[in-house]
């Protein structure tokens, strides 16, 4: 897979800032720092996330080392966003993004209604309201834009935003942008009534989605410094395994982990990895080009009938997935400095906006307000000045 998304793209400013909230460990922030974006507010609830966040300004990846340079000087505050609000300003900045808790929405959680977390988004607009900035782009999980239960929550979101915005709702899937990982996330965006359109144009890697493989090879080997954050979850047999056709479907193992392909994007990366939801992976097939001893027993189960095995066989090289290996199927730059026990850095991995996906929406975003940059006579200090 050639690496032509991974990108060469030349960081300059575009001479806007943003707001950030519910912003974890900064996936989203950094995607908009790199498209030219500078942070001026962060916030979150995570102590751990606001730490790892408040070492975002020492990466050192090439890739990434010239939007890092936008995060010195600059810190996150813990607590909860309600709290930390009181230091929003009206006009303090061009753009307000965040991902408010989607726990309540998710597939993957319990789905209720009455979730307290779900208010956020109600929260996340109020914010808005406060900065009053020239857009803002707030980000949640796919089901909150397709699944009817939550369709007067969206209704309502878009109602509201559309009093002072031009509005535009979309899904992507990361593995369309640059990222290996089939993950699909939803974006609320709003831009100026009187401006161009939001529009992301065609997505790079539709056709030519990133790999694991491609993913790995380019991290040490496993339990080589830089790659040894070993997750030690056992691995065990389900008794009584659900099978698809696709032996990376179903369940396999006990636990919610799943074996993933070498050779497709990676499935959504859970905030719940550390023990047994952490995905899986065979080193044999990954390191030595061994044919998968998953495929090769799934056709046992699944088309020749056999019992399932009682315990992993000697042979079966498998294990899960280290924290430097989910930050690199999310995008994030190598060097990121994760703060917290193993579980906090997991967690603060899966719950995050893919950097590079996070790019290509912020680069939509700098388009339409390039276009619409605010003259001169209307500068305080600096600073836009919002409109009520």
């Amino acid at each position: 897979m050639s690496n032509q998304h991974n990108s060469t793209t030349r960081v300059t400013s575009n001479g806007l800032t943003f707001v950030s909230l519910y912003s974890g460990a900064g996936g989203l922030d950094l995607g908009f720092a790199r498209a030219g974006f500078t942070p001026v507010f962060a916030n979150d609830i995570d102590p751990f996330a606001v730490q790892t966040y408040n070492r975002l300004h020492e990466v050192r990846d090439p890739e990434w080392r010239e939007a890092a340079k936008r995060f010195e000087g600059h810190s996150s505050v813990c607590g909860d966003v309600r709290i930390a609000a009181a230091k929003l300003e009206e006009g303090m900045a061009d753009l307000v993004i965040g991902g408010p808790p989607c726990q309540g929405f998710s597939v993957a959680g319990r789905m209720d209604p009455n979730d307290p977390r779900s208010r956020h988004v109600f929260d996340f607009l109020g914010l808005v309201a406060k900065v009053k900035p020239r857009a803002f782009v707030m980000e949640n999980v796919a089901a909150l834009a397709r699944n009817k239960r939550w369709s007067d929550i969206i209704s309502n979101l878009k109602a509201l935003a559309t009093l002072e915005y031009k509005v535009e709702l979309v899904v992507l899937n990361a593995s369309h942008w640059g990222v290996p990982q089939a993950r699909e996330r939803m974006f609320l965006v709003g831009v100026p009534l009187d401006g161009p359109d939001f529009q992301l144009g065609e997505p790079p890697t539709v056709d030519s989605p990133p790999t694991v493989r491609s993913t790995f090879s380019l991290l040490p080997r496993v339990g080589e410094v830089g790659n040894d954050s070993l997750c030690t979850a056992i691995i065990t047999l389900a008794k009584s395994p659900v099978l698809r056709r696709s032996p990376y479907a179903g369940m396999l193992f006990n636990g919610q982990g799943r074996v993933m392909g070498l050779d497709r994007p990676a499935p959504t990366l859970p905030a719940t990895m550390g023990g047994n939801r952490t995905p899986i992976v065979d080193d044999g097939e990954l390191y030595d080009n061994e044919q998968s001893w998953i495929v090769g027993y799934h056709h046992k189960l699944f088309v020749d009938g056999e019992s399932s095995l009682s315990k992993l066989p000697r042979e079966a090289r498998l294990r899960r997935i280290t924290v430097e290996e989910a930050a690199a199927l999310q995008t994030f730059p190598k060097d990121v400095a994760w703060q917290g026990a193993q579980s906090a850095r997991f967690r603060q991995i899966g719950n995050a906006v893919p950097p590079k996906l996070a790019y290509h929406v912020a680069s939509a975003v700098s388009r339409v307000l390039s276009v619409n940059q605010v003259p001169e006579a209307e500068m305080i200090q600096g600073r836009p000045l919002m409109h009520a």
